[in-house]
């Protein structure tokens, strides 16, 4: 049995005048997924999030949360009821307190967790009586997350969760996303140029280049897909061509041929016939994948 899908775009365009944002988007989110979504500034990421919350109508196509769908004006209630966002801005009210802003949120949450505000004010040490204005940018996004966290949403959606922030801060936003999600069942859609970060706790990635989706599927699945194999030669490497199904990227470098390919092992018997004098795979990070999904030809 697979998994309910809690995103899901079809097709999805929007227009901004002569500038087209999205070009067609492919996107499914399963529940309770860890879901990275990856591109380029300009790529169409801001964008897909404001459709996705309802703060602008696609021009064609699907998009739907939850099974609603989300250009529907009686949906936006209902998903948002279900749903958490935490902006890349940490929007804030800087003239209250720590524990003013918690007091004056939980009101407007039915389903906000007392349990889950004590465990967070306590783990990510939030000052309580501290002014929001004094705090530093790394206890802003906990205090944001924590909002987030403790209203008993399903769906966690994230712009740039860890932007700008010290490692150990970091740390501590993504060991508090993969403990809620494991404890609540909660799916985390974020957005993030944290390649490595992405890598760390992303069970699902789609990565997406000039408003449409170029790659997209569970990580370990991706990365078992991309490898790159070394060859070595007794004289220059030869100049040549792959001819397996799918992408490749091939670099020569004296007696060295490097190739990045995403055809899997098909292509690994087709240069063994090249007769190198050692072959060896080796595997690729996101960050490999990233680049060449989204690299641009001369």
């Amino acid at each position: 049995m697979t998994d309910p899908t809690v995103i899901e775009t079809a097709a999805l365009r929007k227009r901004y005048d002569e500038v087209e944002a999205l070009r067609g988007l492919d996107l499914r989110v399963p529940a309770g997924s860890i879901f990275g979504f990856l591109g380029r500034n300009g790529a169409g990421k801001t964008t897909t999030l404001k459709v996705l919350l309802g703060m602008t109508r696609p021009t064609s196509g699907n998009a739907r949360v939850f099974g609603l769908p989300t250009h529907e004006p009686d949906n936006g209630v209902a998903i948002r009821r279900r749903i958490a966002f935490v902006s890349d801005d940490k929007d804030l009210y800087d003239y209250m307190t720590v524990g003013e802003i918690i007091a004056f949120t939980r009101p407007f949450f039915p389903k906000w967790r007392t349990d889950l505000e004590q465990r967070y004010t306590a783990k990510f040490e939030l000052p309580v009586n501290r002014g929001i204005k004094e705090l530093s940018r790394g206890t802003r996004t906990k205090l944001a997350l924590l909002l987030a966290l403790a209203r008993g949403a399903e769906l966690l959606i994230l712009d740039e969760p860890t932007s700008g922030l010290d490692p150990a801060v970091s740390e501590d936003v993504l060991q508090a996303l993969v403990s809620h999600v494991a404890a609540e069942s909660a799916t985390v859609f974020f957005s993030s140029h944290q390649l490595a970060e992405v890598e760390q706790i992303a069970d699902h990635v789609a990565i997406i280049d000039r408003g449409q989706t170029v790659v997209a599927g569970p990580l370990d699945d991706l990365r078992a897909r991309y490898q790159r194999i070394q060859l070595v030669f007794e004289g220059e490497a030869p100049d040549l061509r792959v001819h397996a199904p799918g992408s490749h990227r091939v670099q020569r470098k004296g007696r060295v041929l490097t190739v990045l390919t995403s055809s899997g092992p098909a292509v690994t018997d087709e240069l063994r016939g090249y007769r190198p004098v050692s072959l060896d795979v080796t595997p690729v990070t996101l960050k490999d994948i990233f680049l060449e999904s989204v690299r641009t030809e001369d």
